[in-house]
């Protein structure tokens, strides 16, 4: 199969013009103005920009949480990042204490395997590891699994202490691979939650009170000095507040090859979404919680400077009436997490280059380029250039639409609520194709479940 998408404004990392794009099979064989090239199929970019696919490098699919599984399957996922624009996602498989992270990586193919619409890959969440084991990272590296998450948080749960981080991105260093951190200090914050209940305070608006910035910010700065120490590149995932933003500029004055993610959530929502009546706040229940609204202004600053490198969404997503719900009496038992895989690139592009805070380049490198690079996906994924994946967001910047969980151009998640609901974007995405393929056309789903490959990673080769 061949495809011609033609007249588009093709915007990349780094470029801006406007040309055609012929593409065979899945790649990238020829791009020039006004080709002549016959085709199977026509795509008219006229008046629209033409994005690489969008990378999302955090995403929790069919994950066990809180005494249930998350909403959002592989399938259903997949498709709805796919409408928003995504054409590649990284998800999270995890590891059981006291079993091997090589059985984590086989349960997780199993739930993936011909279920996605786009295409995947794996982080490995560790657990437990300890000398014997290590040789299973660099396994894991061999099966493209070149990425490693390690938590502060959920003691007894997820956590692990200071010395398996040291012993992990010890070996990380050695490998080439990268460790992702879940920066915010649990025990801390169990003994802040334990007073909470104590006094008599459930609401969900306590999970955010008792998951306080300094915690966060005193986690960031604790695993970039054990990144320092090891020799080890190390990516805060998640990173929701001004305090942990300074700190990890500290760590990158210092030399440390420190990185970081933000998500939309922490871009465009505020703590005043937990003071909502009743147990609406349980909507927003996520680790670490949004914040005061003064501090969104100082994560896009970040992101214009380059110390924040990439937009996530750490899409997790719990229906609100029978699993958010969980948590009635109780702010821990709501299961943490949100949805927003379809969402980012209609936010992002309408608050950072609609509000011009940032470039169409920069907005590129921000949801696609940047997390192609840092996760050994690039010049495959994250980009528009010959011989990469054909993976292309036909993009109409004067669209607008209301994010709602009723607008169905919009809302295409497994889940009964938006946490976005109500917001208006000019700015969406109208077709996408995934190597080659059309499966999304005029905002209608046309693929099929298991268009999706996995890949095998690179190593971490840095942002250049």
């Amino acid at each position: 199969m061949s495809l011609l998408v033609k007249n588009g404004r093709i915007i990349t990392a780094v470029d801006d013009y406007r040309a055609d794009i012929f593409v065979e099979r899945d790649t990238i064989t020829l791009i020039g103005q006004q080709l002549k090239m016959e085709a199977d199929q026509v795509v008219d970019a006229q008046e629209r920009y033409v994005f690489p696919g969008g990378v999302d490098p955090h995403t929790h699919m069919d994950m066990p949480f809180g005494g249930t599984v998350t909403a959002d399957n592989f399938e259903t996922g997949t498709r709805a990042a796919a409408h928003g624009g995504t054409t590649t996602l990284i998800d999270f498989a995890i590891q059981t204490k006291g079993h091997s992270a090589l059985e984590g990586l086989e349960t997780w193919h199993k739930k993936a395997a011909g279920n996605t619409a786009i295409d995947y890959g794996f982080h490995m969440i560790i657990t437990d590891i300890e000398d014997g084991r290590l040789d299973d990272l660099r396994t894991l590296a061999d099966e493209g699994i070149t990425s490693f998450k390690l938590f502060t948080a959920y003691p007894g749960v997820l956590y692990v202490d200071d010395g398996t981080i040291y012993r992990v991105m010890r070996r990380a260093g050695e490998d080439g691979t990268l460790i992702c951190m879940h920066a915010e200090n649990g025990i801390v914050i169990d003994e802040i939650v334990k007073q909470a209940l104590q006094e008599g305070r459930t609401a969900p608006k306590w999970h955010a009170l008792s998951r306080p910035t300094l915690m966060e910010a005193e986690a960031v700065q604790r695993v970039t000095a054990i990144a320092q120490q090891a020799e080890a590149p190390v990516y805060i995932v998640h990173l929701s507040s001004a305090d942990a933003l300074e700190q990890l500029v500290i760590a990158r004055n210092r030399g440390v090859r420190a990185f970081a993610e933000t998500c939309p959530q922490y871009l465009f929502l505020d703590h005043s979404h937990y003071e909502q009546d009743g147990f609406e706040g349980a909507k927003y229940v996520m680790s670490p919680p949004i914040r005061e609204q003064w501090n969104q202004e100082v994560l896009w600053r970040g992101l214009q400077s380059g110390d924040l490198q990439a937009v996530a969404t750490d899409h997790c997503s719990f229906r609100f009436k029978d699993q958010k719900t969980l948590g009635k009496d109780d702010f821990t038992k709501i299961p943490n997490g949100g949805p927003g895989v379809e969402n980012r690139l209609a936010m992002v592009y309408t608050g950072g280059v609609g509000q011009g805070r940032i470039s169409l380049n920069k907005f590129v490198e921000l949801i696609s380029t940047a997390a192609a690079k840092l996760f050994g996906l690039f010049p495959k994924k994250g980009t528009i250039a010959l011989g990469s994946d054909a993976d292309l967001v036909i993009f109409n910047p004067r669209r607008k639409e209301t994010i709602s969980v009723d607008n169905p151009v919009t809302h295409h998640m497994n889940v009964d609520y938006s946490a976005y609901e109500g917001f208006a974007v000019e700015g969406f995405p109208e077709t996408v194709i995934s190597r080659g393929k059309i499966i999304v056309k005029d905002c209608e789903y046309v693929g099929q479940k298991g268009d999706g490959q996995f890949l095998k990673r690179g190593y971490f080769s840095g942002l250049d």
